[in-house]
């Protein structure tokens, strides 16, 4: 199975202003790399798209990274220090795949328009901390646009089946036919 997660923060003592379920920072770096292991089996793929950790040593990160399962492949955020690339199958700062004939493209940050997003791509992101309104707000409008960040979704890795029932049940149309290049371009 692929999963994703962003924006865990491990190590991060001031976003517990904003995560309140957790007393301690070691809480929270403990539920999360339990949520993901309760979760992600060895045999899985981790995508974590940004934000790994943040204010800690890369060999305190690296130790954490280390307690989790699945196959696991960074995309950088804008807090990711240079970690120890062989916990890593890749690291890079932008990734797309096609799943059940759709493309899911992967960066960081939430983008304003992205590969083939009038034909049905989705964009996977983090970065912006935003609740599970987010998606649901996204979901209604037909924007398949998707944060697979901890705080939008309950603190856990979310799996591309849960995603691409997302996307397949949402309002989205088809702009098939509309080239908005044409008119630029035309002699």
């Amino acid at each position: 199975m692929i999963y994703f997660t962003s924006d865990l923060h491990l190590g991060h003592r001031t976003v517990l202003k904003h995560r309140t379920d957790f007393a301690t920072i070691d809480d929270m770096n403990e539920a999360f790399i339990r949520d993901i292991n309760d979760t992600v089996t060895g045999k899985d793929t981790l995508y974590i798209l940004g934000d790994l950790s943040y204010r800690i040593s890369p060999e305190d990160a690296n130790d954490m990274i280390r307690q989790m399962n699945g196959r696991k492949i960074l995309i950088r955020g804008n807090h990711d220090p240079e970690y120890d690339p062989s916990l890593f199958e890749e690291i890079a700062d932008y990734l797309e795949f096609k799943y059940d004939h759709r493309i899911y493209i992967m960066m960081h940050y939430p983008l304003v328009c992205w590969k083939q997003m009038r034909h049905g791509s989705v964009q996977l992101h983090g970065h912006i901390h935003s609740s599970p309104k987010y998606n649901e707000h996204n979901h209604g409008l037909g924007r398949l646009q998707y944060d697979v960040g901890v705080d939008a979704n309950n603190y856990r890795p979310v799996s591309i089946d849960e995603i691409a029932a997302w996307a397949a049940s949402s309002p989205w149309e088809d702009y098939d036919g509309i080239n908005h290049h044409a008119e630029r371009y035309e002699d």
